[in-house]
């Protein structure tokens, strides 16, 4: 039996899989800090659990509308209008198993083999793997600092190729948790439709900003769909998994153009059926004040743990180039100790028992430099990863401050 190249040609998830190697330690009877993963700590709020308690006691549920129930699309439709002050008309709302399978359904949308797509470098991995999936080439363009490690308008423009279709771009992004502006969001997006492309945005982390309330008329986490005049070219993702802590739910959706939702539809009709219809009863209730207020409790926590964070790898002599406006990772440069990542992450779990995830799952430029680190874990555990990670590296001798 013969595989298809693109299932022997894929590279593996390496965040998944120093997670299996942490699970090992972990049977072995190690006691093991797993700062590698993206999964909020906190859960669903507790009135969605209860309302998939309450839910069990139907006999039965049918397959909903391959697009979602009705009344989850209005329901996100509201939540768009009232935290981010943006209409978006239900019918424009797609309701998916995921946030990747909001991507994926996107690219059997838009692309076809030999066509190009342009990514910033480092990116979130499987959304360069969806895209190929299809038949897609993408251009991974090496980002800096300097520009938050996100595109620019400028270098858009210049990988633009004949075959180009359009631009990927995740604000905040994984693994860096920094955002792009929103002016240069906005100039990335009118070469697109200027050109005839899309912009996808995967807005995942948008609503887990780690700015103070005081900053937030300067805040560049804002959601691309307040920018009406690119509507007819932009597809915005998001999921429940991270501001509503529903990762094991797998619920998401997307934000398509009008005319682009019954093609989407079709493609899911066929792919999926349609999302968990549990998972789509029990989420309405993430959108009660209840929910919400514990929503914004957990984001509070997280920019706790990020000062923490933040102040022990300036303390144990690495750095973060780019400081994240959002989600809860940090992108450690790890120059300074003479390993390379997977050098890094491979003693730092065997020698130490903390898994992290090396650099060179997100991309190709200077990836051997840099590390990410979760902060999405209980504080106590931070803090002890972090303790270990501190000694880890002070025991190196190749450390200069």
């Amino acid at each position: 039996m013969k595989f298809a190249a693109r299932a022997t040609a894929i590279s593996p998830f390496l965040a998944m899989a120093y997670g299996e190697k942490a699970t090992t330690l972990s049977e072995q009877g190690f006691d093991v800090i797993r700062l590698n993963i993206g999964e909020p700590d906190f859960g669903a709020p507790l009135a969605v659990v209860e309302a998939m308690k309450s839910s069990l006691d139907e006999p039965s549920y049918a397959y909903t509308s391959a697009l979602g129930t009705p009344e989850l699309r209005q329901a996100i439709a509201r939540f768009y209008q009232q935290k981010h002050n943006v209409n978006v008309t239900p019918s424009r709302i797609v309701v998916t198993a995921g946030a990747s399978a909001a991507l994926l359904l996107a690219s059997a949308a838009l692309v076809e083999p030999g066509d190009n797509v342009i990514l910033g470098d480092p990116s979130y991995p499987c959304n360069r793997r969806f895209l190929n999936a299809f038949g897609a080439d993408v251009t991974l363009v090496p980002t800096n600092s300097k520009n938050n490690f996100q595109l620019t308008a400028k270098e858009v423009e210049k990988y633009w190729q004949p075959n180009t279709k359009g631009v990927l771009i995740a604000t905040p992004a994984n693994p860096t948790g920094t955002a792009i502006s929103v002016d240069e969001l906005t100039a990335i997006g009118q070469i697109c439709k200027s050109r005839g492309g899309f912009l996808i945005v995967d807005e995942i982390y948008l609503d887990l900003s780690l700015h103070s309330e005081r900053d937030s008329d300067t805040s560049p986490l804002q959601t691309v769909l307040t920018k009406h005049h690119l509507s007819e070219c932009t597809i915005v993702i998001n999921s429940f998994s991270k501001y509503f802590g529903m990762t094991g739910w797998r619920l998401g959706w997307c934000v398509v153009p009008e005319n682009m939702t019954p093609v989407i539809e079709r493609l899911a009709q066929n792919l999926f059926i349609c999302p968990s219809t549990l998972a789509q009863h029990a989420a309405l209730a993430c959108f009660t004040p209840a929910s919400l207020a514990q929503c914004e409790a957990n984001k509070a926590t997280l920019v706790k743990r990020a000062e923490l964070v933040f102040f022990a790898i300036d303390k144990m002599g690495l750095k973060i180039d780019a400081h994240p406006d959002g989600a809860f990772y940090a992108y450690i440069n790890i120059r300074n100790t003479g390993l390379n990542a997977i050098e890094f992450c491979d003693k730092l779990l065997a020698h130490h028992h903390v898994a992290l995830t090396p650099g060179n799952d997100f991309g190709e430029h200077n990836a051997e430099h840099y590390v990410r680190l979760s902060f999405a874990t209980e504080e106590g555990k931070l803090k002890e990863g972090l303790r270990r990670i501190a000694l880890f590296v002070s025991s190196l001798d190749d450390v200069t401050n």
